[in-house]
């Protein structure tokens, strides 16, 4: 085997030499085995690195603690408060789940996730995790500083951070007698959703993989608004806790590797390795544990594994042949994880019996005794000592990778089954078991179980027990967690920045796309507020006309720029630089919303408000990132998406995977995400002015996605009045044109983005060849008109003793004669939200179907959405209202060369 390749690439200064370490190592193993050379070899590794001698970095370690028994820290903490206050927050996280189940089967909770991983918070809560009571405001000449530390949760454990703030006081029995039960307004929401308790939690962890990846943004957001001054965030540090059947979520590890290459030292990972997913293990074959060592190792992160407690410290250290240390490596997990639901004999005789010095070595311990030995995530003193050396860590990201039982403490019912997810009661016999396991005899005595309500408890105020916790936490800062928003007011941009767009483009062909580009430059140089916009790019400047902000803005880039760029000089040079402004994220749309979400949050955050503009790729954007999207939105995030290339014709030549028809639908779901689909540059101007003032003047919980579309074409100037009606959603765009007789016949065409062109051309047609007057509707959101109509019904259903009211879409259909043709470059599904409010003929046409390459006219024949199909379908409608006959529709079938048999773009 080749290691490498350098040894043998390069000349043996000592052949002899050589060969005597060789034979010396090939001696350790013929005499000692495989253990003591794989000892000495690392301890040769240790003092190489010692001695600045460069290696590989070994991406696997013996399965053992990474911090040896001799090196731990002094812990500074009294035992014996702590193990209670861990017992009171297990005994009222369970009771908690336990009593909402009992009033109301099936509403579900978690007990076995945070039985599992108490002490790991806990060790935080007393000792790491800095609240925001030390907050300093900015002045006009420094920043904002100390914002505390950033705490990602994992979503299945929010009994125990429930059950911590009842013994803080933070939240009453009332409240945790309703975790689950919120329409009342006074409940506990089942996860951590800012959206629905915002005074209580900061980021939603829960759908998995979601709180990993935006907890190393949000860090690396940290540095980025250090480094441009914007506030003071060293002393912040972002803490992320996740579970190992998480890590299968491909955004739980995806990004691991910016964490390391922008050397991100306040990111903590704390994995919580229990070994068992929602069915049952996680790698029972193989130990995960191991894996998520090589992976990180493998990153450049710092891994530190906490493996086994202090009661194998004993054992460890007897192990001179490493026969010990050979059995933990060999037993996989799924071996664990049985180990954890039998009796010390059994382990005796299956993981000790393998080995007779093995048996030896546990000879004096009773069964009992191998049957506590416990796991390394529940012993206080290791958590401890592995927290510390995480935070002495510089230059590297760190991740703990703790191994516990799931359930732990619930009882031998519970603990360690494959079931243990989905357990959400526990009767008597079993909260006798968890009582005593817990050693609250004194505080929960029997007859307080007979009613299947375990009673919650919480040490009075005075007690040593309530002191110690409040003092503990007073010390670190305040509580844990708790979302502050500072009300700074973001700079409102000077008209300017806008203003000229209302006027059109004067004859020039521009695309959405770049008037787009030039509004954000116009913010970027804006003296008041253009320190605080945040561009986010996914790769895609270039495409987008974006690329002269490189040179005008910079890219950040935390080490600055280490070469020189072969466009030096130039003016659309690529710089990068240590206060960049620019995020530009290489192609990772998740990577890209996640730093959207540090950035869009940061109001909250670290009490300054920034206005970031993430522009993608529309196709591969909105359907990659959904579910960070929703996330976005429960963290009631501020901002504006970009969804450029827009449509499923107008990115003609890239193809069915590119061409994207559905990201207005996809963004419909989002209840607070306000949905447009501007046709001109006035439509963008107006729209993000509007924008602003509503996120940041008015302090609205929305955000904003917009389409941009590639296509050329001379941009109108904003009709007289539409203003409002562009942010409505609907307006009057033109009348149908004079011609020298008066039109018999009316009809009305909408249309969205790039849409327009064809509705004009079929305007025109309509009015020479068929006399019919058509009147042309730009509509910017049918979301909009949508939730509208919808709140107007709903209003007008549970008030009936009031004057009825009329949405905007019914306003502005009162005054429209005969049919609708709506049009837009999506599915029909976006203008068909509109449908219930219309009652005139309503024909939608729409791009339905897989995207193809082709000309711009050919794929609008294809689906049907030219002027050609725009004058048959409004000639249809006609028919309906009795005003066409249907020759004359098969007529203009046959004029403009329709095949009537051609298959439905839909299934082509």
């Amino acid at each position: 085997m080749i290691f490498d390749g350098f040894a043998h690439q390069i000349p043996d200064l000592d052949p002899s030499e050589t060969q005597e370490w060789l034979d010396s190592l090939q001696g350790v193993v013929d005499i000692h085995g495989g253990n003591r050379a794989t000892y000495l070899l690392m301890r040769l590794l240790e003092q190489a690195r010692a001695n600045g001698v460069g290696f590989p970095a070994t991406v696997s370690t013996p399965y053992v603690n990474t911090i040896p028994a001799d090196r731990e820290p002094e812990f500074p903490g009294d035992n014996d408060l702590e193990r209670r206050i861990r017992a009171y927050i297990r005994w009222n996280a369970a009771a908690m789940v336990i009593r909402a189940n009992a009033e109301s089967d099936g509403i579900g909770g978690h007990l076995s996730t945070f039985a599992s991983s108490a002490s790991l918070y806990e060790v935080g809560f007393n000792h790491f995790f800095r609240g925001k009571d030390n907050f300093v405001a900015a002045t006009d000449t420094t920043p904002s500083a100390n914002h505390g530390d950033f705490v990602y949760f994992q979503g299945h454990a929010s009994p125990g951070i429930y059950s911590r703030a009842f013994l803080e006081g933070r939240l009453t029995e009332d409240q945790l007698d309703h975790f689950r039960m919120e329409t009342a307004g006074r409940g506990l929401s089942s996860y951590p959703h800012p959206r629905l308790m915002p005074d209580f939690w900061e980021f939603p962890t829960v759908s998995m993989g979601i709180g990993p990846i935006n907890s190393i943004y949000q860090a690396r957001f940290l540095r980025y608004a250090h480094q441009r001054g914007l506030a003071d965030t060293s002393n912040s540090r972002v803490w992320a806790f996740l579970g190992d059947g998480e890590c299968d979520e491909p955004e739980s590890l995806g990004a691991i590797s910016i964490a390391a290459r922008e050397g991100l030292d306040n990111l903590v990972f704390v994995i919580n390795c229990n070994l068992q997913r929602l069915d049952g293990p996680v790698r029972g074959n193989g130990k995960v544990i191991q894996e998520f060592e090589a992976v990180f190792r493998g990153a450049g992160w710092n891994v530190i594994k906490v493996v086994w407690g202090s009661k194998w410290d004993e054992l460890i250290a007897a192990d001179t042949e490493g026969v010990l240390l050979n059995r933990m490596g060999q037993a996989v997990d799924g071996e664990f994880q049985k180990y954890a639901t039998e009796s010390g004999a059994y382990i005796r005789e299956h993981f000790f019996g393998t080995d007779p010095r093995l048996l030896a070595m546990v000879a004096h311990l009773s069964d009992d005794d191998l049957r506590n030995l416990p796991r390394g995530g529940h012993d206080y003193h290791k958590l401890y000592a592995a927290y510390q050396a995480a935070i002495q860590t510089n230059g590297a990201p760190t991740v703990i990778l703790a191994k516990t039982i799931k359930g732990w403490t619930l009882g031998p019912e519970i603990e360690a089954r494959n079931s243990t997810h989905q357990i959400k009661k526990m009767n008597k016999e079993q909260l006798l078991v968890m009582r005593d396991r817990l050693r609250l005899h004194e505080e929960i005595p029997e007859s307080a179980l007979d009613d299947g309500h375990p009673p919650y408890y919480r040490p009075a105020p005075g007690s040593p027990a309530y002191e110690y916790l409040m003092e503990r936490r007073r010390q670190l800062g305040g509580a844990v967690p708790r979302r502050v928003v500072r009300n700074t007011p973001l700079p409102m941009p000077a008209d300017g920045a806008f203003g000229d767009f209302l006027q059109g483009s004067r004859g020039r062909s521009v695309s959405t796309t770049m008037a787009f580009a030039v509004m954000l430059r116009n913010l970027l140089r804006d003296p008041d507020m253009g320190k605080y916009v945040v561009p986010i790019i996914p790769d895609e400047a270039r495409t987008f006309g974006m690329d002269a902000l490189f040179g005008e803005v910079g890219i950040y880039a935390p080490f600055g720029q280490k070469y020189e760029p072969v466009d030096a000089g130039m003016t659309l040079s690529y710089r990068e630089d240590k206060a960049g402004q620019i995020l530009e994220e290489g192609i990772t749309e998740a990577g890209s919303m996640a730093s959207f979400t540090a950035a869009g949050t940061a109001y909250a955050n670290i009490a300054t408000p920034m206005l970031p503009f993430y522009i993608f790729y529309s196709m591969f954007g909105f359907q990659r990132i959904g579910d960070l999207a929703w996330a976005f939105g429960d963290a009631r995030g501020k901002g504006f998406l970009l969804g450029a290339t827009a449509g499923r014709t107008t990115l003609n030549g890239e193809g069915l995977q590119h061409e994207d028809g559905h990201s207005p639908i996809l963004g419909s779901t989002i209840p607070n995400l306000m949905v447009y689909d501007p046709a001109f540059a006035y439509e963008v101007a107006l729209i993000l002015q509007d924008g602003v003032r509503r996120m940041y003047r008015d302090d609205e919980q929305i955000w904003y996605y917009l389409t941009l579309y590639n296509e050329n074409y001379a941009m109108p100037a904003m009709p007289e009045g539409a203003a409002d009606g562009v942010l409505q959603g609907i307006y009057k765009f033109s009348d149908a044109p004079a011609s020298g007789a008066t039109p018999r016949r009316h009809a009305t065409i909408f249309f969205s983005g790039s849409a327009w062109s064809a509705t004009e051309e079929a305007q025109r047609l309509l009015a020479n060849n068929f006399d019919v007057a058509a009147t042309l509707y730009s509509v910017t959101s049918y979301k909009k008109l949508r939730d509208d109509a919808q709140g107007i019904d709903r209003h007008n259903r549970l008030h009936p003793e009031e004057p009825a009211r009329t949405s905007i879409i019914r306003d502005v259909l009162a005054g429209i004669d005969g049919p609708i043709v709506a049009v837009t470059d999506f599915m029909k599904l976006v203008p068909d939200q509109i449908a219930p409010w219309v009652d005139q003929p309503f024909v939608v046409l729409g791009t339905d179907g897989y995207g193809r390459s082709d000309t711009r006219p050919a794929l609008r024949r294809h689906f049907e959405t030219d002027a050609a199909h725009i004058v048959v379908a409004v000639l249809s409608g006609l028919v309906t209202t009795g005003d066409a006959k249907p020759e004359e529709v098969a007529a203009a079938i046959a004029h403009f060369g329709i095949d009537p048999d051609t298959i439905d773009p839909l299934w082509a």
